[in-house]
Parts: structure tokens; C-alpha cells; sequence
């Protein structure tokens, strides 16, 4: 949701600069900014308080940022291309769902303002970052969330005797590094849409992140799946990423204009 929906990934560098500043620290650098994105709020906060080491007690910075958050989250506002993708996705019959690492509190001062865009999303599909029903340490990159999600999907269609979705029939629509892994790990197509700073971060190593390899093997649970997948697993929907140029990510540089009929929707 974060960077991909909306334009909060600048309100979250926004908020960490005013405190930088104020602590004599340089400007959060985009290489470390790419290793927040997309993940769980206490994972994300040990990566940038081992990065800062800010002369301030850890309390105070979370009570400075929560404010600076309160103060500049309702005026997040949509990314080009993202109302008439929604809107698109739903008239054409796509089973839609959210999941983001953005806790409640949150995801309410992001989104209260635009009930009309998120009603694209069924509340029972809508999985967030605090949901306890993602286990402790399975946020993104693991593939937890976007199972998650796909099974609140498929309660729904269970209720009604539809036929249930299948991994491979998912379309995951990612800006961070860590949620592409994620969404190649749970088996699903993925489209990669980055801020213009986090492309120029990998540039050159664009198929790695597309193949789900993106985050170089730091992440101790994925280390030997990744070893794995790189001398050929299927990277099908078994909990690894994929292979480089496998036809199952591709790389956008925004969300408008959106190429449907290429995914089979409908659409202008």
C-alpha cells in the first residue's frame, strides 16, 4: 500500500528526516530506505535505529515520529494511475485484496480520508501488518501475508460455491524489494512498481529483484531457499523466490496506463 497506492513512502522519509536533523544526523539514504520498505514496523526499526544511532533515547524518537505521523498521514493521497486501476480491477469482476505491513492505527490515519478509493477492498480482505494471524517474524519478504490474503479471498468464494483461486492465478502488485520475495515466495505473478530513487538503487540488478533474490540472502529464514532456487527450484508457490527472466515479475514505472489485456482484464 505504502509507495504503491499511496505516497506515504515520502511521508515515512519525511517524518525520520525532521528527526534526523534534529539529532545532527544525515537525511535517511535511499540504500537503507530500501531495506525498510515493505516490512514489519519492528523489523523495519531495528534496520534504521542500527543505521541512525541516534543521541536520543529509542522512546523518544517512536514518540516524535508518531506524532509527525498523526500530523502528515491524513494528507496521503493516491499515486498516479492507482483510482483508475482500482476501479478497472473491480469492474472487470478481479477478486481484490490488501495486504500491507501498515499496522491499524496506521492504516486509519493513512486511509480514513479515502473511503471511496479502498472500498475497492472488502474489509474480511483486508490483511494489515498487526493481523494475529500472521505469525511473529512472517512479514514481508516471507510469503505469509499474501497467503493470507489469498485465502481471505477464497473464504468468500467457498461461501458462495465459486471455485477457489489458485496461487499461480494471483497478480501481486509490489514497490518494495522485501514484497516482490514475498510474492514471488508465495507462488504469484508479481508486477514490481518502485519509486524512481529505489529503481536507481538497483539499477543493474533489476532481474535479481524480479526473480525475488533482491535482498542478497541477508535474510537468515531465506538463505537456503534461495540457494536452492538459484541452481533451479520452481519457485512456484513452495516458499522460494524464482529465477531470473522466468516470465513471472515485471517491472513498471507506474501504475497508470496499466497493460490489462496482457494479464487477460479487461480494460481500456
Amino acid at each position: 500500500m505504502d509507495g504503491l497506492l499511496l505516497d506515504t513512502e515520502d511521508i515515512y522519509t519525511l517524518c525520520n528526516n525532521v528527526i534526523l536533523r534534529e539529532c545532527n544526523r544525515p537525511d535517511l539514504p535511499w540504500n537503507i530506505k530500501a531495506q525498510l520498505q515493505g516490512r514489519p514496523g519492528p523489523e523495519a526499526g531495528e534496520i534504521f535505529h542500527a543505521w541512525a544511532q541516534l543521541p536520543i533515547p529509542r522512546a523518544d524518537y517512536i514518540r516524535k515520529n508518531t506524532e509527525l505521523q498523526r500530523k502528515h498521514f491524513p494528507s496521503a493521497q493516491p499515486l498516479p494511475g492507482v483510482p483508475d486501476l482500482l476501479k478497472t480491477l473491480a469492474e472487470s469482476g478481479v477478486q481484490l485484496a490488501l495486504a500491507t505491513s501498515s499496522h491499524t492505527a496506521n492504516f486509519k490515519l493513512k486511509t480514513s480520508h479515502l473511503t471511496e478509493l479502498f472500498r475497492a477492498f472488502p474489509e474480511p480482505q483486508r490483511v494489515l501488518g498487526d493481523d494475529s494471524r500472521i505469525p511473529p517474524g512472517k512479514g514481508k519478504p516471507a510469503p505469509d501475508i499474501y497467503l493470507l490474503a489469498l485465502d481471505t479471498i477464497n473464504s468468500g468464494l467457498r461461501k458462495k460455491g465459486k471455485r477457489e483461486i489458485k496461487r499461480e492465478e494471483c497478480l501481486v502488485f509490489e514497490d518494495s524489494v522485501p514484497g516482490v520475495e514475498a510474492g514471488r515466495r508465495a507462488g504469484m505473478r508479481v508486477i514490481w512498481c518502485p519509486h524512481p530513487q529505489l529503481l536507481k538503487e538497483y539499477k543493474g540488478r533489476e532481474k535479481e529483484v524480479l526473480a525475488g533474490l533482491g535482498n542478497g540472502g541477508g535474510d537468515v529464514q531465506v538463505k537456503e531457499v534461495m540457494k536452492e532456487a538459484a541452481v533451479g527450484g520452481e519457485g512456484k508457490g513452495r516458499g522460494w523466490p524464482g529465477r531470473r527472466d522466468d516470465g513471472w515479475a515485471e517491472l513498471v514505472s507506474s501504475l497508470a496506463d496499466f497493460p490489462y489485456s496482457r494479464y487477460g482484464i479487461g480494460g481500456a
